[in-house]
């Protein structure tokens, strides 16, 4: 049995789909609140309540699970505590295999992101179950906001430089972590799954521009004045500050990977910005 943390997330609710799609094995989705997920079963999903902040219900949820999906906990400064009570649940409940969900360029990122993501690929190496790591790229709908601010605003603002970031969709990277923790090689391994494009600020305000028919510039900020803009935009600070630092580490190359990994797992191209950009359009027209 192939067990899924966060099965209720967006990540999630794509892994279980693809699942379904390309495996036999059934499938037990991990949520914390059982009651707000009953869409997601079905005669191959069974649901189990899983409380990373109850740890002694955890190895109880694992029973009989052989694989495990291991999706990063979304509580930033508390993942490292949540991902060490999933990894000793599932060394008590005897799982062979894990595949966890971390970030492109892991171990050497310096990202405020990065640090609990490095602690967990540690853990995961002392715990002594095979693991694959899977170091996502960032995700293309990250810039979902972006292009929105920027269509309203009329430009594209953030602190990477001219760095380039590696992008693929949610769906591309969901894809990956279902055939990987389904798949027939249970080998410890890391895979560097960066997209097919990597794109800087001006290449976001291009396509924008492209788009639109407008001209869209592009503004490259201080990081801590980026973060402010994010605040007064109606984000939580400690988010704000992230992304903001996220960006400072784009201008330093620390989300560019060359590697074709990902592209290979799911043999298909991956989602573009020119994707993105076409459907915010899209959505702003069919409302407006």
């Amino acid at each position: 049995m192939i067990a899924v943390t966060g099965a209720n997330g967006q990540l999630g609710r794509l892994v279980l789909e693809h699942l379904s799609n390309i495996t036999d094995m059934p499938v037990r989705a991990l949520v914390r609140s059982p009651e707000k997920a009953q869409d997601l079963a079905s005669d191959k999903v069974t649901l189990a309540r899983f409380d990373y902040d109850d740890p002694e219900s955890l190895p109880a949820a694992l029973e009989g699970v052989s694989r495990l999906l291991l999706i990063s906990g979304s509580e930033v400064g508390k993942r490292v505590a949540q991902h060490n009570a999933v990894i000793e649940a599932a060394k008590s409940a005897g799982v062979s295999f894990i595949t966890y969900t971390s970030l492109l360029n892991v171990p050497h990122s310096t990202l405020v992101l990065g640090a609990e993501h490095i602690e967990t690929e540690k853990m995961l190496s002392e715990s002594g179950i095979p693991h694959a790591i899977l170091r996502n790229g960032w995700y293309v709908e990250n810039y979902a906001g972006t292009v929105a601010a920027a269509l309203e605003h009329g430009a594209v603002v953030g602190a990477s430089g001219d760095g380039k970031t590696s992008i693929a969709g949610r769906d591309d990277y969901a894809e990956a972590a279902a055939r990987i923790v389904s798949g027939d090689d249970l080998s410890t391994r890391a895979l560097e799954l960066a997209g097919d494009q990597a794109i800087s600020l001006a290449d976001i305000a291009e396509e924008i521009s492209r788009q639109a028919g407008r001209h869209i510039p592009s503004q490259n900020l201080a990081e801590e004045d980026y973060a402010g803009v994010l605040t007064g935009a109606g984000l939580p600070e400690g988010i704000a500050k992230a992304i903001a630092d996220a960006d400072r580490g784009a201008a330093q190359g620390e989300l560019f990977n060359s590697s074709s990994a990902l592209n290979g797992i799911i043999s298909r191209p991956t989602r573009t910005l020119a994707d993105l950009v076409s459907e915010i359009l899209g959505g702003s027209k069919a409302t407006g």
